[in-house]
């Protein structure tokens, strides 16, 4: 089986506070967007999962949530199966694009499918859930608020279309770290972190402020793309490293990311996609 992995971005993310729990509570409005992984899910009689990606920067072995996906539907229905899951990897790493936690919702979603459990919305996102704060989100594949620690989807229609242009440097932002220097870290003189309205949308990330002190490229980043024409907002998408601009339309977007590849250099990866999908 055959499934689209899509990314996402935030286009508001406020922190709450730190839970009992170890994690943060957060409220976070995301939109699916263009840009994609695809997964391919073979299953059938037997015990074991297989992890292939085109990517060697990804890992191949365990450690991938999509493997961590299949063992988590095996342990909620208690089916025995054989899992060779192939990505065709498109969404960047470390990213804050969702990538990795997309290929995992896909693979429950596929496994569901395959085995005809009909585990249903409600159910294959407790299984996410038990994944990463980000995989349920991807279950559904729409703009939604999420809200406790992300677990808790509540879908929500977004005012139109946005045209975006992502731009990610060389390097990742490990989340962990981001959420763990929130409550102590400060902002850097001349960054920008007000939110910015655009008509209906509001864009604002928490993030960056703790982010912006350690990879001070991206407030620049930021800073640039908030002064091109095309651009009506410019944000850091989860915990980065992707910034994005939105754009009236693709036309703007595709002139954007053109001159940012020009300003910036080949080692910025940039793309143009649509949300939501």
């Amino acid at each position: 089986m055959k499934l689209r992995a899509p990314a996402k971005v935030n286009l508001s993310l406020r922190i709450l506070g730190k839970r009992p729990d170890g994690f943060h509570e957060i409220e976070s409005f995301m939109t699916p967007i263009s840009l994609a992984d695809e997964i391919t899910v073979e299953a059938g009689i037997g015990q074991g999962v297989r992890v292939h990606c085109d990517d060697p920067a990804v890992p191949q072995d365990d450690a991938n949530l999509a493997a961590v996906a299949a063992r988590q539907f095996h342990a909620h229905t208690g089916l025995r199966f054989d899992a060779r899951i192939a990505i065709r990897k498109r969404i960047p790493a470390g990213a804050g694009l969702g990538g990795g936690s997309s290929d995992a919702a896909a693979v429950l979603v596929a496994l569901d499918s395959i085995f005809e459990t009909h585990l249903g919305v409600d159910g294959l996102e407790r299984i996410a859930a038990n994944i990463g704060s980000d995989v349920p989100f991807f279950i559904r594949r729409i703009p939604a608020w999420a809200r406790g620690r992300g677990e808790r989807i509540d879908p929500a229609p977004m005012p139109g279309g946005l045209a975006l242009v992502l731009l990610k440097p060389p390097f990742e932002v490990e989340t962990p770290w981001a959420y763990k220097r929130w409550s102590v870290s400060s902002e850097l003189p001349g960054a920008n972190y007000t939110a910015q309205r655009w008509g209906e949308w509001e864009f604002s990330n928490d993030l960056e402020r703790p982010v912006f002190e350690k990879y001070t490229l991206l407030p620049v980043i930021k800073e640039w793309l908030g002064a091109q024409p095309e651009c009506r907002a410019a944000l850091m998408s989860g915990s980065g490293s992707t910034m994005f601009a939105a754009c009236e339309d693709r036309a703007e977007a595709k002139a954007l990311a053109a001159r940012a590849l020009k300003h910036f250099g080949a080692t910025m990866w940039t793309a143009v996609c649509e949300a939501p999908i």
